[in-house]
């Protein structure tokens, strides 16, 4: 059903500058995503216009520069580097005689090849519906409409109408599916709260260096290889910050400019984990030299899935090609802002993680809980095991009293549990960077 390139096939690239001429950076960008798909690049063309033209996007001309160039390289498919309207993908289908396939199918291809897990495989399968549900016109143009029922009477129902109508029944099966998924995903995240603490994911432009890192700090096997889109499926592991507070590190699918909508609405689930982190770890490519750009581009798409208010420490990577050495940089208030590191030589990690530690710090206050002896048990044990416990005293009642260091709103949800108190013990006093953290589920502010 879907329209996928075969591995080793030829492609024409096109990419047509707006407004100015084509940046080198976006013809290699281009080409990585090409690479990443299986296909070969056999010619490249480029322009440049003021405005798209509406019935080919590249202009007449240009459109029969790129037939002539792919009869001439025998190639078999034309790759387009722009999000095409269906009739502008038809009309160039038309004139050229092979496939076209636009920016945003050439990223839902990747995402298919690479996809392993069950929830990201019906992702995209539902991102690719609806990425085709407005191009069937094209494949059934030339059928007649069938017959009527009994007798053959009436027009009957069309094959565009058929697949149309097949392809929505599909999207409706998808979406139940991941639903289901999605609340089987939020059981397990509801699991991990009850033995509450941080969450770090890493976020990041797509071959950024996000699994290398995740694979450098955590000790998974993961796949790391320098090309687009390496990682599509979150991975999740627990590793230790100095002084022995626990956090959950997340590896997430990185970000490109123009990222597809139906991409953006198909891995909600998945993007939850950057959503609901307690921090992010930016990384960067340092060497790119269009880096700056990109951290635009990553927040942005950071803000269409409800993460751009998150604090977040900017993680410039790979610095041993630049031959430099670690450093934390900080603004004017103290608080850590970057770190330069290179995942893939483990130079400057420990910077980061004692960063990391400091940043969650910030959050935490130290306070003393009290808890009831008929709840001693349960409320000891979640905190002990959030690593947040600096003291222990058993009163003369049987109940205890533990000094602790927890966030505002950890405090607030704590004190909430019946028969626990908690309050300030030293209100001036700052939890320490080597400090534990805890966690909590977000609360509604009081008013």
């Amino acid at each position: 059903m879907f329209e996928r390139p075969r591995g080793g096939e030829r492609a024409v690239l096109v990419r047509i500058g707006l407004h100015g001429p084509v940046e080198n950076e976006d013809l290699e960008e281009l080409v990585q995503l090409a690479e990443s798909a299986g296909v070969s690049a056999a010619a490249t063309i480029t322009g440049r216009r003021e405005r798209p033209d509406p019935r080919y996007f590249v202009g007449s001309g240009k459109a029969d520069e790129i037939r002539q160039a792919a009869e001439a390289c025998c190639a078999e498919v034309i790759l387009v580097d722009h999000a095409l309207s269906p009739s502008q993908e038809r009309n160039l289908e038309k004139l050229i005689g092979l496939r076209v396939l636009d920016r945003n199918a050439l990223i839902l291809e990747i995402f298919a090849q690479r996809a392993r897990s069950h929830e990201g495989k019906l992702e995209v399968e539902l991102a690719q519906l609806r990425h085709l549900s407005s191009r069937l016109v094209r494949g059934w143009t030339h059928l007649e409409r069938q017959k009527g029922g009994i007798g053959l009477r009436g027009p009957g129902e069309t094959q565009l109408e058929t697949d149309q109508r097949l392809l929505g029944e599909r999207v409706r099966v998808l979406s139940r599916r991941l639903e289901k998924l999605k609340l089987q995903r939020e059981t397990g995240r509801q699991r991990r709260v009850e033995i509450p603490i941080p969450s770090v994911a890493l976020v990041g432009y797509t071959n950024a260096g996000k699994s290398t890192l995740f694979r450098s700090l955590t000790g998974a096997n993961t796949y790391v290889a320098d090309q687009l889109f390496a990682t599509l499926d979150p991975l999740v592991r627990r590793v230790s910050l100095p002084g022995g507070s626990p956090i959950v590190v997340a590896d997430t699918v990185g970000f490109i400019r123009e990222l597809p909508h139906e991409l953006v609405a198909a891995f909600q689930s998945t993007l939850t984990e950057a959503r609901e982190a307690t921090l992010l770890l930016h990384v960067i490519d340092a060497c790119d030299s269009r880096r700056d750009e990109r951290i635009e581009q990553v927040n942005a798409v950071l803000t269409d899935v409800g993460a751009g208010g998150l604090p977040q420490i900017k993680v410039f990577n790979k610095i041993d090609q630049l031959e430099t050495t670690p450093r934390v940089e900080r603004n004017e208030a103290l608080e850590v802002q970057s770190v330069w590191i290179s995942a893939a030589r483990h130079l400057g990690l420990a910077e980061l993680m004692d960063s990391v530690a400091e940043r969650l710090s910030r959050f935490a206050k130290p306070r003393t809980v009290r808890v009831d002896s008929r709840y001693a048990g349960t409320v000891r044990a979640r905190l002990f095991a959030s690593g947040v416990v600096k003291g222990e005293r058993v009163l003369e009642n049987g109940s205890i009293e533990l000094s602790v260091h927890l966030p505002d709103f950890g405090a607030r949800e704590l004190a909430r549990i019946p028969g626990v108190e908690c309050f300030y013990s030293e209100p001036s006093q700052t939890c320490a960077a080597e400090g534990g953290y805890l966690q909590f589920p977000p609360v509604k502010r009081l008013s």
